[in-house]
């Protein structure tokens, strides 16, 4: 079992930043691969990014692609989602996720879940 926790979220403006984090605990962390998913009201889930074991693999959605950076420190049990240049359309319950394997673009795979934390980009 893993427990993965969010924070970070909260309201900014159009162009700022932030960044989340995603604390695990429970199982060794490094061999799970993660991912950040998002939701906003009256949507389904997506992908924003997903990142390998190492850290040394990232992928993203096309939407957040040089604009958001997904990372990873192992020895903190923490994964991170660096959001620059934020657009109200960003506007959404971003999760962390977490499966065994490799990380792939979808969330039907993942086993793991965090609660979510709200992120809210004014205009």
């Amino acid at each position: 079992q893993v427990q993965l926790v969010e924070s970070g979220g909260g309201l900014v403006q159009a162009g700022g930043s932030l960044r989340l984090s995603c604390a695990a605990s429970g199982r060794t962390f490094s061999d799970y691969a993660m991912g950040w998913f998002r939701q906003a009201p009256g949507k389904e889930r997506e992908i924003v990014a997903t990142i390998n074991w190492s850290g040394s693999n990232t992928n993203y959605a096309d939407s957040v692609k040089g604009r958001f950076t997904m990372s990873r420190d192992n020895a903190k049990n923490t994964v991170y989602l660096q959001m620059n240049s934020l657009k109200p359309e960003d506007t959404a319950v971003y999760y962390c996720a977490a499966r065994r394997g490799t990380p792939l673009m979808l969330a039907t795979v993942y086993d793991y879940w965090g609660q979510g934390t709200l992120v809210t980009v004014s205009s």
